[in-house]
């Protein structure tokens, strides 16, 4: 069996405390470049925490999950926030209250995001309620299980009129309150570009049809200064999703970091699109998957 000199091992000892001085050296120089750039970026006018104070947002299905995730940091950067919900009044109200404690004002609209009426409706009371509206965050979506064959007439309509219908039906209600600067996000899926597995043919098509819509409004409403993006959430652990749930395993072995994300990580997507920062994106599409499309 081969064996390294003595000699040989100090050298290498040498050298790899070398190399640590320079890394130690070099993630030094990292962290003071980042600080310069943060500072630099103040002096710029960069977006601050708080650059969305005054304006007005709808979150449509915001009681849990990437909704209630979009919501609270909506408020965190100081927008004043309305929600829609179904099935979950304590769960809004719960939301409500938490955004409420951020010093932003709050409501929880029930709205089914199935019935047309209900949506147009619900931008009314937002409007209403918060004195108008400058960011709509088209949230909220279903899943049906059951493969294609045997998906019923009642699951497909189901799935169109939440995961497409309401976003189409939302922006265009939103459309008279939205001035200069507004914004429209709407929250897709990476299976729109990409179907890995059966069993999900329809429900990507739903929100295939949120790529076209982001693209075509952009191109409708760019001269009235109004920017339209989408972003495709990856596996994200929420109630619909769960990172311990049946499909988890699988869900992770197709992204490239092995793991699941959080409402948090579709928020700060989110947050980003609605501030000014974002003024030059519009059409735009942000994945938030972990390289599950990659």
């Amino acid at each position: 069996m081969h064996q390294t000199a003595p000699t040989s091992i100090a050298r290498r000892k040498v050298m790899m405390t070398a190399a640590a001085g320079v890394a130690a050296i070099a993630a030094s120089g990292l962290a003071g470049a980042a600080t310069s750039a943060g500072a630099a970026g103040q002096r710029e006018g960069a977006a601050y925490p708080s650059d969305l104070l005054g304006k007005r947002a709808l979150v449509t299905g915001a009681s849990r999950g990437i909704g209630a995730g979009i919501a609270l940091a909506l408020a965190d950067r100081g927008a004043d926030v309305a929600i829609t919900y179904l099935n979950s009044p304590e769960r809004a109200a719960e939301v409500v209250r938490m955004i409420e404690a951020k010093g932003r004002r709050a409501v929880a609209i029930r709205a089914d995001s199935a019935d047309p009426t209900a949506v147009k409706r619900s931008v009314e009371e937002t409007v209403g309620a918060l004195g108008g509206l400058d960011i709509l965050v088209n949230n909220v979506g279903i899943s049906r299980d059951g493969t294609f064959a045997e998906m019923s007439l009642a699951d497909i309509d189901a799935l169109l009129h939440v995961n497409t219908r309401a976003a189409v039906l939302a922006s265009q209600a939103a459309l008279p309150h939205l001035g200069q600067g507004s914004r429209i996000i709407t929250i897709g899926s990476c299976v729109a570009e990409r179907v890995p597995f059966p069993g999900l043919t329809v429900y990507s098509m739903t929100k295939s049809a949120m790529l076209a819509l982001t693209r075509g409004l952009a191109r409708d409403l760019g001269p009235q200064g109004i920017t339209v993006n989408l972003v495709q959430p990856g596996p994200i652990d929420t109630d619909q999703n769960p990172a311990d749930g049946a499909w988890a395993d699988v869900n992770r072995q197709f992204t490239a970091l092995g793991r699941y994300g959080t409402p948090a990580d579709i928020a700060a997507a989110v947050t980003f699109l609605a501030s000014p920062a974002a003024s030059f994106m519009t059409g735009s599409v942000i994945t938030v998957d972990a390289g599950f499309n990659a």
